[in-house]
């Protein structure tokens, strides 16, 4: 997960700090240019990362700051602060026009950004607001690029405008904005060809795209994992072409996060969304101050709500609720609820955004290895498959031989089935002990409850 190296060594550093009762300036740079350390190993520009430890020290070793009760913590808020600011301090929506007037946005990249994926993504997001996309295929370059887009558009029901491989890239923009105008759709969003590097003929087919058809949002899709590259990548783009925004991508992967926390800084331009999985819902808007706050261990429980809202149907979640209530819980409400924690990213995605997790790539809580639960609640589905359909409704007559045929058509060892009964029985008894606990994320009135 990306960070996950940074935040482990943040939290390290602050938790030295908080066990401090007073603070000397010795101890505020000491601090810091550990801080400063674990920024550069995580990639961040060095300017940026400057700057950065400047504006920190100037506001830590402040009268209000050394004389307060607890300086450790006011050291943290101020990082927290700073941090927020290096990335934008606010969120930034794509500017759309307003009712039937086309908006026309261009996305740009590198081959092997994930720019095609990201673009249909996002015309699936725009698609569950209410808008009516268009996605057009101007990548007459790459092999089976235009069979990508329409295999993805596909997926989110997004209709894909295409002329072949044999066409103008400008002619096909021109044309997928008539076709919008003719079929009601109010955005177009064009798939430009990547390439491997930034070269001149790719910036001249951008130039000539946005002259042409009358680009009002052109949008950069980087690969976080190129760390210092992105950054690069992200200037020369804004400087040849301009560009309004940048999609950060593969943040869910093992990457050092370096790109997320230096592009506004290099650039000016503000990070739109960052693409956290494969799913749409894994293309998640970015918000700098949750950022920032997963970054420094402090979770990120708004996101998890709006996860939650997003991915977990409410009537579900109210049946499901009602049956805890009433004990009348089985193994397919069971199986039924772990695809909802599979839909929201996984236990580990969950974990990200609680306060004092971290980054939960690889993390114990409790003595639990986080993985190894991602591992166990698959061994929990295939076991529950295996059951047949009278054994998930009756869990009162699994028997010694069922338990036996289960285990071996889920290619485990009878104790994993004893462990999932002895949990599914524990889980049933502590929600009906507990029925107020589902209403703890509750939150505005008519908000359905998270069933764990």
């Amino acid at each position: 997960m990306a960070f996950d190296s940074l935040s482990d060594k943040l939290q390290n550093i602050f938790k030295n700090l908080r066990g401090k009762g007073r603070l000397s300036e010795s101890d505020v740079k000491a601090a810091l240019r550990e801080v400063k350390m674990a920024l550069l190993e995580a990639d961040v520009n060095f300017k940026v990362v400057k700057q950065f430890v400047k504006s920190v020290e100037e506001r830590a070793i402040g009268q209000d700051v050394m004389e307060s009760l607890t300086p450790g913590q006011m050291v943290i808020k101020i990082v927290n602060e700073e941090m927020i600011k290096l990335m934008g301090s606010e969120t930034t929506e794509i500017a759309l026009k307003s009712g039937s007037e086309i908006t026309v946005i261009m996305m740009a990249g590198l081959q092997g950004a994930g720019k095609t994926t990201t673009t249909a993504k996002l015309a699936g997001k725009f698609k569950a607001q209410g808008r009516k996309p268009l996605l057009v295929a101007c990548d007459v370059y790459r092999p089976a690029a235009v069979e990508q887009l329409k295999i993805n558009g596909e997926k989110q029901g997004v209709p894909v405008f295409a002329m072949g491989t044999n066409q103008n890239p400008v002619d096909i923009a021109k044309a997928g904005i008539e076709h919008a105008k003719s079929n009601g759709n109010n955005i177009v969003i064009l798939d430009t060809a990547g390439r491997l590097h930034v070269d001149e003929d790719m910036m001249t087919e951008l130039q000539n795209i946005k002259s042409s058809v009358g680009v009002d949002q052109t949008i950069l899709v980087v690969d976080s994992m190129t760390g210092q590259d992105a950054v690069n990548v992200a200037s020369s783009f804004d400087e040849k072409i301009g560009i309004d925004g940048v999609i950060l991508t593969k943040l869910d992967g093992d990457t050092r996060g370096g790109a997320a926390l230096s592009i506004k800084a290099v650039t000016g331009k503000p990070i739109l969304y960052a693409g956290m999985g494969e799913k749409l819902s894994d293309l998640e808007q970015f918000h700098p101050d949750r950022m920032a706050s997963r970054i420094l261990g402090m979770g990120d429980v708004l996101s998890l709500i709006e996860k939650a809202e997003a991915q977990i149907d409410a009537d579900k979640a109210a049946e499901m609720e009602k049956k805890l209530r009433k004990a009348e819980f089985d193994f397919n409400d069971y199986l039924e609820y772990m695809g909802q924690i599979k839909n929201m990213g996984g236990l580990g995605s969950i974990m990200n955004m609680l306060p004092g997790m971290g980054f939960a790539g690889k993390i114990k809580t409790d003595g639990v290895d986080m993985d190894e639960a991602e591992k166990n609640l698959k061994r929990t589905e295939a076991i529950i498959l295996s059951m047949n359909n009278a054994e998930r409704s009756r869990p009162d007559i699994l028997n010694p031989s069922r338990k036996n045929r289960i285990a071996r058509g889920a290619g485990v060892d009878i104790s994993e089935v004893n462990r999932v009964v002895k949990q599914f029985e524990q889980m049933k008894k502590m929600m009906k002990q507990m029925p107020g606990m589902m209403k703890q994320f509750g939150g505005k009135k008519g908000r359905f409850k998270l069933p764990f």
